[in-house]
């Protein structure tokens, strides 16, 4: 199974972390104990730039679970069909090559789910397979990786993608002062990513790997369940929408957990930490990024993609680990053989690993 391509699409409303803070501010001023905890906190989450579904101008317009969901049904359908067709032309295939979809969000719902309606609107075989994917949060871009390796692994004369759409502006309440919410206001972003997986049989699975068409070979996954976790991360669902669950918790349990679980699938695959040439890593935020440097004692540097991918986007919960793989896959591929490990936490607390090979 091999990664044969990657496309990203992003709203059209990018702003500066600043001027996203200072409309927050407003937002939000008559609930603040201490006005100047915003300006703390956003700047605190090594976020530069940030793309929104909606204008600055319409915060505050917008209520209710209904009218939010409605606007990531459109959001979600306009971007996955961007990041699908960007993802198709870059491995030169059409619709009708595709045999399953995997869809995966966690900043909205959608019956008939976001999937469906773009095999109507793309024209994808009316016999594809679809997987629609709710809940694993910020894990769910390694996940669905996973999960669609998995099904190429079975049918390996055929193309599957993975699609992640996550409008996590779309989820911030208008009477939630909290620090888990202010937090999320300044960290999250909203951005679509496909990912299109060849099987072993298709000609992009036969064809040999290079640095000029790299299409790194899926070797392995691992998922990993943390037993007595599910305080730390996740949504308390009601009927203003989605309010965040964040714990302070999640750097800690990343420093403790993560080294051993990298070590046991390695282990696993007869390999060690000293053969993997890079970390293509979720860009959680600072404290899970440091955490992440710290438990595997990574030298300088060997997590700059997913530190420029939290600057320039911030975090896409489930599709930033498959941005950040894009990053690799078309501006610093791996020399052919050598492995790659990429990786994902989130809710549950849970981790999924992918053992790459350029």
């Amino acid at each position: 199974m091999r990664i044969a391509s990657i496309g990203t699409a992003y709203p059209p409303h990018r702003y500066p972390q600043s001027v996203i803070t200072e409309a927050l501010k407003e937002r939000l001023q008559d609930k603040l104990a201490t006005p100047d905890i915003v300006d703390r906190l956003h700047r605190n989450c090594g976020v530069d730039y940030r793309h929104i579904m909606f204008p600055l101008d319409t915060l505050g317009t917008l209520s209710g679970f209904g009218p939010t969901n409605d606007l990531w049904i459109k959001g979600a359908v306009e971007l996955g069909q961007q990041a699908i067709q960007k993802a198709l032309d870059q491995a030169g295939l059409e619709p009708e090559d595709i045999s399953a979809i995997f869809f995966t969000s966690v900043t909205g719902i959608a019956c008939p789910s976001i999937d469906a309606r773009l095999v109507n609107l793309m024209g994808f075989p009316k016999n594809i397979k679809r997987t629609p994917i709710f809940g694993l949060g910020c894990v769910a871009g390694a996940a669905g990786i996973s999960r669609t390796a998995d099904y190429v692994r079975a049918y390996p004369k055929q193309y599957a993608i993975l699609l992640s759409v996550e409008l996590c502006s779309l989820t911030w309440q208008e009477d939630d002062a909290s620090m888990a919410a202010i937090v999320a206001s300044g960290l999250f972003g909203d951005g679509a990513a496909a990912v299109v997986l060849a099987g072993e049989e298709t000609p992009h699975g036969q064809r040999p790997t290079s640095v000029d068409e790299p299409c790194p070979r899926v070797v392995a996954t691992k998922s990993t369940f943390y037993p007595n976790t599910e305080h730390l991360m996740g949504w308390n669902i009601n009927h203003s929408g989605f309010n965040i669950v964040l714990s302070a918790e999640v750097p800690d349990l990343v420093t403790s957990e993560l080294r051993a679980t990298v070590e046991d699938f390695l282990d696993e695959n007869d390999m060690s930490m000293n053969q993997i040439c890079s970390y293509i890593m979720h860009s959680g935020g600072p404290k899970v990024l440091q955490a992440m440097e710290k438990s595997l004692t990574l030298p300088p540097g060997a997590l700059s993609a997913s530190w420029n991918s939290l600057r320039q986007r911030g975090n896409l919960s489930s599709a930033s680990v498959l941005t950040v793989m894009q990053d690799f896959l078309y501006n610093r591929p791996g020399s052919p053989g050598c492995f790659s490990m990429m990786g994902a936490m989130g809710p549950a607390f849970c981790s999924e690993l992918l053992l790459l090979q350029w």
